[in-house]
């Protein structure tokens, strides 16, 4: 019997190539998970950097796949990294950088849109993820309803949810999203990454984002209200407000003169604290 003592495990700077691993575990991108892989090391660093500092508390990561931005966080400094995976795949696939990081990662095989990462590590709590297209809104506006509990969230959306995240008012792609994000965060874009980018390429351009808690918010009843008069109102979005917020069983002229709106006034025309006026409004008299 040696008494020789156990082989390190590698450091991250030491683990084979992305494509080498997926290669070996046979990470073929599936379409229902909404798989695209970056693979660019410099844009996963870029990302990690537009995260700020991740030397404290809690980053949490969102469908690593095969580990590109994970090893970007990691080595910008990232004290604790808790990585949600719903692939077994990947999770297999990723044993190895687990080890490398030598307790600073942990791995939990679960679906995302289930789990309450609010409550995840300790705080500061902040998330960083290449989110797949298919879930990134739904996760988001869950995300928001607990913006206080996170330092921030840095994101990648394809290119025209980024755009709908940061418009101004008056904008074309300004709409609901746009408000449900700008009254509860402080929302900018950080930068575009190319569909070749990406293995295997998807067919549009993606964007980064950046969100950070307001900390001073014009008072509603709850985020729900303004989900529902900012449904109304967007719907019909070529409709003046006093023909667009009737489904809402609210008299519209008195709801607008509450909120001290013109009733012939259209949805992308209203500013965020317009709509916090009208969500006020709506939670008073309905």
């Amino acid at each position: 019997m040696s008494d020789a003592p156990p082989a390190e495990a590698p450091s991250v700077a030491d683990l084979p190539p992305l494509r080498e691993v997926i290669r070996r575990h046979g990470l073929a991108a599936q379409k229902r998970l909404g798989q695209h892989f970056l693979l660019d090391l410099n844009l996963t660093a870029r990302i990690a950097r537009a995260a700020g500092d991740l030397t404290h508390g809690t980053t949490i990561e969102i469908g690593p796949g095969p580990g590109g931005l994970t090893r970007a966080l990691l080595d910008a400094g990232a004290a604790h990294v808790v990585a949600i995976e719903k692939d077994r795949r990947c999770t297999e696939a990723l044993a190895d950088l687990v080890a490398a990081a030598r307790g600073r990662l942990a791995l939990r095989l679960d679906d995302a849109a289930t789990v309450d990462a609010a409550a995840l590590g300790e705080p500061p709590r902040r998330i960083v993820a290449n989110l797949p297209y298919n879930v990134g809104t739904h996760l988001l506006i869950g995300w928001l309803k607990r913006i206080d509990a996170f330092e921030s969230l840095t994101l990648m959306f394809q290119k025209e949810v980024a755009l709908r995240l940061t418009a101004a008012v008056g904008g074309r792609d300004y709409g609901r999203l746009s408000v449900l994000a700008q009254y509860q965060a402080d929302v900018r874009g950080q930068f575009r990454v190319p569909a070749r980018a990406f293995t295997p390429p998807p067919k549009v351009d993606s964007m980064v984002v950046r969100l950070t808690p307001r900390s001073v918010r014009e008072a509603i009843p709850d985020l729900a209200a303004l989900e529902t008069v900012t449904a109304a109102a967007f719907g019909q979005r070529r409709k003046m407000l006093r023909a667009a917020l009737k489904p809402l069983g609210v008299d519209p002229a008195a709801l607008l003169a509450a909120a001290g709106l013109l009733p012939t006034a259209r949805a992308e025309t209203v500013g965020v604290a317009g709509f916090a006026a009208l969500a006020r409004a709506y939670g008073a008299l309905r």
